[in-house]
């Protein structure tokens, strides 16, 4: 059975026969997506949760199930009644998806997944969106111009940045603990730590790559790094729809991973969480993936990480990640970590769990402008804010930067309330308060005011 956070798989694309992939007519969608649009009840709860929506984007879920429906009653065969009542002036001339879809519907979902979770009867609105951005992107190469150059850069520099991948583990500069292992090598340390594309090359998430690292080290777990053997794991490119640089840098992982002997891996970011322990499989590379949020909450239950004089007498307030979340069904991880901490309030948002709201970045959308409407950031970071905390705690790079830039673009600084990964609030609660953030800054210095 499919994973929860898992796409609907592809043949390998450079040895298939087939000649189109993804979907535009009717007919390439399953029996079971064609189902959902006459389960549909129309009752709009997917509607009420979509971040994309709730911005004034032109993605609707709920549209997207009636206007298949509406494709299908017109052309299918044999004929079926529509989902509801059409207006006469709506012609449909061909079986083709596009005649109702447009394309900046499409390209508005952040991939949250938060439709799919509030469905009382279980339709899939995510998998129909994804099937038709493979279409766009495969066959029509109709893409948001930003998403081409992050496609460019992971196919010929293996990250999206377009940065060179020999500078990965520069983060590390004057930490110690920290083994490069090459690519291939036999892996001695009982983890692999998954650094990520962005805790290897934005300055923000450096810091939690530094902070997970001084944890790792002080809780004595063995563990090594990849560094520029280290690809993307493909996701934001099979999120945005090409298939074909995904199955490109998952082989490369894969081969890299299986030749190296790895069993355990930590990952910090969700979405390589997600691709590696739902995904890879399919392609051949099986591993025990944990996200940094899970290792750091048995680490403290089993009293590797001292927390007897961890301490920060403020107010925290946690923010979902979708990958995390409701793609993957963590949510108490997190939110143990933080709770461990002494003397910290830790209240919830508005929106959270299940029905926690996006940040904005998911299904390629950190690489794509956002120029209709209210950035989901901001909408996401005021909810947040509105809470009074002293603190916001992600688990995700993307999250990260998206809730630092929309604290930072409310006029709020650092100073007043700090937007960080669990990892770095976790570390500062264990440092004595003279040196809590001098670790941290070393990499960083006199960037952050350019992030």
């Amino acid at each position: 059975e499919r994973p929860k956070g898992a796409m609907k798989p592809l043949p390998n694309l450079m040895e298939t026969e087939l000649e189109t992939f993804g979907a535009s007519v009717i007919e390439d969608f399953t029996w079971k997506q064609l189902l959902d649009t006459d389960s549909c009840t129309m009752c709009g709860r997917c509607t009420s949760v979509c971040p994309a929506h709730a911005t004034g984007k032109p993605l609707d879920p709920r549209e997207i199930i009636l206007k298949t429906g509406e494709v299908m009653a017109a052309t299918g065969d044999p004929v079926v009644s529509p989902p509801i009542g059409v207006d006469a002036e709506i012609s449909i001339s061909a079986n083709s998806m596009f005649e109702r879809v447009t394309p900046e519907e499409l390209w508005a979902c952040t991939s949250c997944k938060a439709c799919d979770e509030i469905c009382p009867v279980n339709i899939e609105i995510l998998d129909k969106i994804l099937d038709m951005r493979r279409y766009l992107s495969l066959m029509e190469s109709n893409f948001p111009t930003e998403l081409g150059n992050a496609y460019r850069s992971m196919e010929n520099s293996g990250n999206p940045w377009g940065l060179s991948q020999g500078s990965r583990a520069e983060w590390i500069d004057d930490l110690e603990g920290v083994e490069v292992i090459e690519g291939g090598e036999p892996l001695e340390s009982e983890f692999l730590y998954w650094v990520g594309c962005a805790g290897s090359f934005d300055d923000k998430n450096k810091k939690v790559s530094r902070a997970m690292s001084q944890l790792l080290t002080m809780a004595k777990v063995s563990f090594s790094i990849l560094g520029p053997s280290e690809m993307c794991t493909g996701d934001p490119a099979r999120r945005s729809g090409n298939e074909y640089i995904f199955q490109m840098l998952a082989a490369q992982n894969i081969e890299t991973l299986n030749s190296m002997g790895v069993k355990k891996i930590i990952t910090q970011c969700p979405h390589c969480f997600n691709t590696l322990g739902n995904e890879y499989p399919e392609l051949g590379g099986h591993y025990e993936v944990v996200h940094h949020s899970q290792l750091l909450e048995w680490l403290i239950d089993q009293g590797k990480l001292d927390m007897t004089n961890a301490e920060l007498n403020e107010r925290l307030v946690y923010h979902d990640s979708c990958y995390l979340g409701r793609h993957n069904d963590v949510y108490q991880a997190p939110r143990k970590v933080v709770a461990s901490i002494g003397g910290l309030e830790v209240v919830e948002a508005e929106r959270q769990g299940t029905q926690g709201m996006c940040c904005g970045a998911g299904g390629g959308r950190m690489w794509m402008e956002e120029d209709t409407g209210k950035n989901i950031n901001v909408e996401r970071s005021q909810e947040l804010l509105a809470t009074g905390a002293d603190r916001i705690a992600t688990a995700c790079p993307f999250c990260f930067v998206m809730i630092d830039d929309g604290v930072k673009g409310e006029g709020v600084e650092e100073t007043e309330v700090k937007v960080g990964d669990i990892a770095i609030h976790l570390l500062d609660a264990l440092q004595p308060k003279e040196d809590q953030t001098k670790p941290l800054e070393t990499v960083s210095q006199g960037k952050d005011e350019n992030d």
